[in-house]
C-alpha cells in the first residue's frame, strides 16, 4: 500500500471525488441509454452533456472561492447557489 500520509486526505476530500466519480458514471449511463445530440442554448455554441458539467464544475468552484473570500467560510448557502447555476447551465447553456 502506498504512504499517502502526505496528501492530507479528509472525507469531505473523499466525498468530493466520489461525486465526481458518480457523475462521471451516471454521464455514461445517459449517453448509453440515451444518445446524446448537440444543444444550442444562450452562449450560441453547441455542448454537450459533458460540456455542460464542465461549465458547471468550474462555475461552481469561483462561486465557492468568491463565497470563501467574500462571505466566509460557511460554504453550504454557496453550495445550494452552485446547484441553482448547474441546473441553469444544464437547462439554458
Amino acid at each position: 500500500m502506498p504512504d499517502l500520509t502526505w496528501m492530507a486526505w479528509t472525507w469531505q476530500t473523499g466525498i468530493f471525488f466520489i461525486v465526481i466519480a458518480c457523475l462521471l458514471v451516471s454521464l455514461i449511463v445517459l449517453a448509453l441509454r440515451w444518445p446524446e445530440t448537440e444543444q444550442v442554448g444562450i452562449l450560441r455554441i453547441p455542448t454537450t452533456r459533458g460540456d455542460r458539467l464542465f461549465i458547471s464544475l468550474i462555475g461552481a468552484a469561483f462561486i465557492n472561492l468568491a463565497w470563501l473570500g467574500l462571505v466566509g467560510p460557511d460554504l453550504w448557502p454557496a453550495l445550494g447557489l452552485s446547484l441553482v447555476y448547474a441546473a441553469g447551465v444544464f437547462r439554458f447553456v
